[in-house]
């Protein structure tokens, strides 16, 4: 008879347990939740105390069947999902359809039968800790799987009763989320902060002198005197240039110290999805795949299977002191002592980390990256390797730099200009040796160390060998990028470790926003949705009501609050905004905004519309009841994200894959091209050219017809089009008529236009209410044997040729040379 039967999430984690367990213990995966609210009704009763009507999930009875049957002829039930929050109310669930279970007998009372089901968590999967973890089992803790369920409730409430109204006043399908919306918030926020932004002028001035000795360098321009001055224009720069042209130069101070550069914390979650994604450039959903892999274990060869780093969700920078003992030995026998602090470095946890969490580590120190590199796939190499060398250099001495400061007169006639450099030597290396943790955009220390400085003193003379004046322009704040918006939202308290990569995913998965150049750009159906949802819920979807919000669940979590009296303060204030939204959001599908357009074909102004794929422009007399109305439309260029320069840059840089970071190359298949990683076949990652990263824009000799500046060929949903390039001034967009009159209607014209698949064909400007199409180019002329009312350009394999489109007449001749068939 079985000892005991342990259950945990997956299959993997159940098999390395197993090994460490041995005989007389079976241990199952439960494949995740077990249970869960349902999806066809809202199932919380908001008006008894937030009752949750929990569900067996569709597909999940088979295995909870297995369990209930090994679960009858097992002593006692071990509980072993993670050790978090989810965990916890996995452990619970299966604890309530387990239950009944005890050998056939009849139903024990509850504290009872609590006593053959038990609670286990460990923190690494490792011999000592699993074994440790089943000497000291527990009761589930209830505060725990409250916080969860509040969680579950909160988002439940939010998206089953938003969402429905976004579908009645947007389009079906969207989605409003607690969390994500918020996190959308900030992209729109910053996209708009972007857009308002004003550049500045500003001008640096540089110096490069030289001394008695080597090297030559650079000082920069400060102010005149003690006080500082910003030089704002190219006049006050050319006047500050000559007047140091016959100056004398004088070191006026020199002030050397030494500085000290501590080492970063180990991991916490957050902080290795932002490294990876800087470092590797894997997506923080990827990254989070790979360290469940290391966690749950991996196949070390005659070792077995061994989990290589502790759980991977954690905002604690703790360490166990086994683990601290370990890697100060390693430090001292691979580095030496003056490597290694005399007690173990220690940092500051945040006031909501979780106490009984570490930080992310290797189980141990001694199993190096490179040592087992051949049993790991290259992803997994490079993930473990960067937990690896952050965890070692977390425990060594700091960095120290010997850094100078000199500051240095020139001497024009009566002024005296203040001019300064700062240059750094790394004196000892310290952590850095291991590790150097990434940084967003420049870093001041970098540019110090680029500094070599000679000899100085006070009082010396220096020799001026050329003067800079460099014009610039202050830059608006950067695009999030994965690990930037990952930074954000934990600075500002919304969402916790488990949350991150399923809030990046879905904000991307519903088309909220695009990835341009590795950057999140909000589209117009998230610019929509997010100025909706904060106008008609002020509370709910504001960012500090959100974090306070997760400030509570941490609450519920440690006892001091109970979730129905949290949720009952939120639903108070969601129910009031609920109302209000109902009387008062805007339809967005009857928009019809006036603009300053005129209609190409009748001359009437346009208005703006909403359609299933976002906004368009149409001709304001056209009446669906009237079929003698006009039918123009055409695109609105506000689809296209307004780039600068810098973006455009960044976005014709090389792109890597978020899957396994190698580069992403053009392809073209048979629907047109797209993106494929380099490292096929062993990673089949691909990406349409409208999933992220932007096609540059091609600047044409035309000229636009309505304010003289050139046209440009874009690429927007549906492949390329031309329109001007003053957009957003000029919002001109060029149809691309073929000069034929449509053989159908009679009354529109042709226009050559691009599928969805990327394929070219033809149809009439009247549609929708002409629907002629053609796959090949018509030609204004009556077939001379059957008389049908037009011919089409076709490729054929001996050649282009023009032929009759009637499938009974069989004439065809061949394209004259300047004929370019299409299809």
């Amino acid at each position: 008879m079985s000892k005991g039967l342990v259950i945990v999430e997956s299959p993997a984690k159940a098999k390395t347990i197993q090994k460490y367990l041995g005989k007389g213990f079976t241990v199952e995966a439960s494949l995740g939740h077990v249970k869960d609210l349902p999806k066809s009704t809202l199932g919380v009763d908001v008006n008894n105390d937030f009752e949750t009507d929990y569900i067996v999930i569709p597909g999940k009875e088979k295995v909870l069947a297995k369990l209930k049957k090994l679960a009858s002829s097992a002593d006692n039930i071990f509980l072993a999902p993670d050790p978090d929050r989810e965990g916890e109310a996995i452990a619970a669930h299966l604890a309530d359809e387990l239950g009944d279970g005890s050998k056939g007998k009849k139903k024990k009372k509850k504290d009872e039968g609590s006593e053959r089901i038990r609670r286990v968590t460990f923190n690494e999967i490792t011999k000592r800790a699993v074994q440790e973890a089943f000497e000291h089992p527990r009761d589930i803790d209830r505060h725990l799987v409250d916080a969860q369920q509040a969680r579950r409730v909160l988002d439940r409430l939010v998206g089953y009763q938003v969402s429905p109204l976004l579908w009645d006043k947007v389009r079906r399908g969207l989605s409003a989320g607690r969390v994500q919306t918020v996190a959308l918030r900030l992209i729109v926020e910053r996209e708009r902060e972007i857009k308002a932004f004003i550049k500045q002028e500003y001008w640096t001035i540089d110096a490069h002198l030289a001394a008695s000795k080597p090297p030559a360098f650079d000082a920069r321009f400060l102010g005149k005197g003690e006080e500082k001055i910003e030089v704002t224009n190219g006049e006050e720069a050319e006047k500050i240039r000559a007047a140091l042209e016959p100056a004398e130069w004088v070191v006026r101070t020199v002030e050397r110290k030494e500085r000290r550069r501590n080492a970063t914390p180990p991991f916490t979650t957050s902080k290795l999805q932002q490294d990876s994604s800087r470092k590797l450039r894997f997506s923080v959903k990827r990254t989070m795949m790979i360290a469940q892999r290391l966690y749950e274990g991996v196949e070390l060869g005659e070792e077995g299977l061994v989990g290589l780093i502790t759980y991977m969700r954690t905002d604690s920078t703790r360490v166990s002191n086994d683990a601290l003992a370990e890697v100060r030995e390693y430090i001292k026998s691979q580095y030496g002592d003056s490597y290694l602090p005399g007690t173990p470095n220690t940092y500051k946890e945040k006031k909501e980390a979780q106490a009984a969490h570490e930080a992310i580590r290797p189980t141990s120190v001694m199993r190096h990256p490179d040592q087992i590199k051949q049993y790991l796939k290259e992803d997994e190499y490079k993930v473990y390797k960067l937990i690896w060398q952050r965890f070692v250099a977390s425990q060594i001495m700091p960095a120290v730099f010997d850094q100078t400061t000199v500051d240095i007169d020139a001497k024009s006639g009566a002024d005296t200009f203040w001019f300064r450099v700062t240059g750094s030597v790394l004196k000892f290396d310290g952590f850095l040796k291991v590790y150097e943790e990434s940084k967003e955009g420049k870093d001041e220390e970098e540019e110090e160390l680029k500094h070599k400085l000679p000899p100085l003193e006070p009082g010396q003379k220096l020799t001026l060998k050329g003067l800079k004046p460099e014009q610039h322009f202050t830059e608006p704040p950067p695009r999030y990028n994965e690990a930037s918006l990952v930074k954000e939202l934990e600075e500002r308290g919304i969402g916790r470790p488990s949350t991150y990569a399923a809030i990046l995913s879905t904000i991307q998965e519903r088309q909220y926003v695009q990835k341009l150049g590795g950057k999140f750009v909000p589209t117009e159906i998230g610019l929509v949705v997010t100025d909706l949802l904060v106008e008609n819920f002020p509370d709910i979807f504001d960012v500090q009501y959100t974090a306070r919000l997760e400030e509570e669940l941490d609450e519920i979590e440690e006892g001091k609050e109970t979730w129905t009296n949290a949720l009952a303060e939120f639903y108070g204030k969601f129910e009031k905004d609920l109302r209000y939204a109902q009387k008062h959001m805007e339809n967005i599908k009857r928009m019809e905004k006036p603009t300053d357009e005129k209609c190409e074909r009748c001359g009437s102004p346009l208005v703006i519309k909403w359609g299933k794929h976002g906004s368009f422009y149409a001709c304001s007399s056209y009446d669906k009841d009237d079929p003698n109305t006009c039918t123009f439309t055409k695109e609105n260029p506000i689809n296209l994200p307004d780039l600068d320069s810098a973006d455009v840059q960044e976005t014709t840089q090389e792109e890597y894959c978020e899957n396994c970071g190698r580069v992403m190359v053009l392809k073209r298949g048979r629907f047109g091209q797209f993106m494929a990683c380099t490292g096929y076949p062993d990673c089949k990652t691909t990406r349409r050219l409208d999933q992220g990263k932007k096609v540059p824009d091609i600047p044409l000799d035309e000229l636009c017809p309505k304010c003289g500046r050139n046209l440009m060929i874009r690429h927007g949903r549906y492949g390329e089009f031309t329109s001007c390039s003053g957009y957003p001034e000029c919002k001109y967009v060029k149809q691309n008529f073929i000069g034929v009159k449509c053989p159908l209607c009679k009354d529109g014209e042709l226009v050559e236009k691009r599928a969805r698949k990327g394929n070219t064909f033809y149809g009439c400007s009247n549609y929708p209410k002409c629907k002629f199409t053609s796959a090949h180019k018509p030609v204004a002329e009556k077939c001379p044997t059957c008389g049908h009312e037009y011919l089409v350009e076709k490729m054929l394999k001996s050649g282009p040729v023009i032929a009759c489109p009637n499938k009974e007449c069989e004439y065809e001749r061949p394209a004259p040379a300047e004929a370019a068939p299409v299809g």
